[in-house]
């Protein structure tokens, strides 16, 4: 079907979910470009549309996408420049939007998929989805075995958390809970609970991330509500020098999981917080 009105139904459909309000309610959500799409389509995610304009497309690989999502049942739409320029969120277009199914998981899917030495990253009411999507960006990247996002401002289904994390939110676990049960769970599983503060006093390279750890970062403007900070395992915080007393949330984590990186790939013994 070739889409040539922007008052169509299937594209009034696709442009409600921008919203968070039609996100809940349908439980569906949007994914915009062709690194998001193929990330989301190879692990699985039921894709129940595509919606495509060629005069956008900058490769091969979006024909062949699209006849992968049509034979696994999604049904495909092309739709004039116009048409498609309504429905897109972004600035630069490739040609390609869908129409996908949320995927849910919990804290129980997670334990069974972590392994014995997880490395977890842990949110709290992170405000902005560039964050946000930068975050599950650098947690993908280290290896991580999943992200909790605890107590939502944002939720990991808006346009521009898929954006910002190019579709990593797809290649690895991601669960919405409750940050008290999340403490809970995390002790439970005797996950090291490690948590971010400008006023800590252990430098973060001098901790010790070698066994089962879930790294905690809070909102841009306050950081850790004080449940967190009350019950973290150590506290770390990053040297600052200049005259801002932290970093950008994502920037902070993304320092953090590297630094998890670098102690398990020199393999430093297990114990007390490292002396350098």
């Amino acid at each position: 079907m070739n889409l040539t009105s922007m008052q169509n139904p299937q594209v009034k459909a696709a442009v409600k979910l921008q919203k968070r309000i039609r996100r809940d309610e349908t439980g569906l959500f949007l994914i915009e470009g062709v690194r998001e799409l193929h990330h989301a389509f190879d692990r699985g995610v039921t894709i129940q549309k595509v919606f495509f304009c060629p005069e956008f497309f900058q490769g091969e690989m979006e024909d062949l996408l699209i006849q992968e999502i049509e034979s696994a049942g999604g049904a495909a739409f092309s739709c004039t420049k116009d048409v498609f320029t309504k429905m897109s969120y972004r600035d630069r277009p490739d040609g390609l939007l869908a129409i996908a199914v949320q995927m849910k998981s919990s804290l129980g899917a997670l334990a069974s998929q972590m392994g014995k030495n997880p490395l977890l990253v842990v949110v709290e009411g992170i405000e902005k989805p560039g964050n946000l999507g930068a975050i599950l960006r650098s947690a993908d990247g280290v290896g991580a075995n999943g992200v909790i996002v605890c107590d939502r401002c944002t939720d990991v289904y808006n346009p521009n958390v898929v954006r910002a994390s190019i579709g990593t939110l797809f290649t690895l676990p991601v669960v919405e809970a409750v940050g008290a049960d999340t403490f809970l769970w995390l002790q439970e599983h005797k996950i090291q609970i490690v948590a971010t503060s400008p006023t800590a006093k252990l430098d973060f390279t001098e901790a010790d991330f070698q066994g089962p750890v879930a790294i905690v970062v809070g909102t841009e403007q306050l950081g850790l509500s004080e449940m967190w900070l009350s019950v973290a395992d150590r506290k770390v915080s990053i040297p600052m020098k200049g005259a801002a007393d932290s970093l950008n949330v994502a920037i902070a984590t993304t320092l953090l999981l590297y630094e998890v990186l670098r102690q398990r790939k020199m393999g430093y013994p297990l114990g007390t917080d490292l002396l350098r």
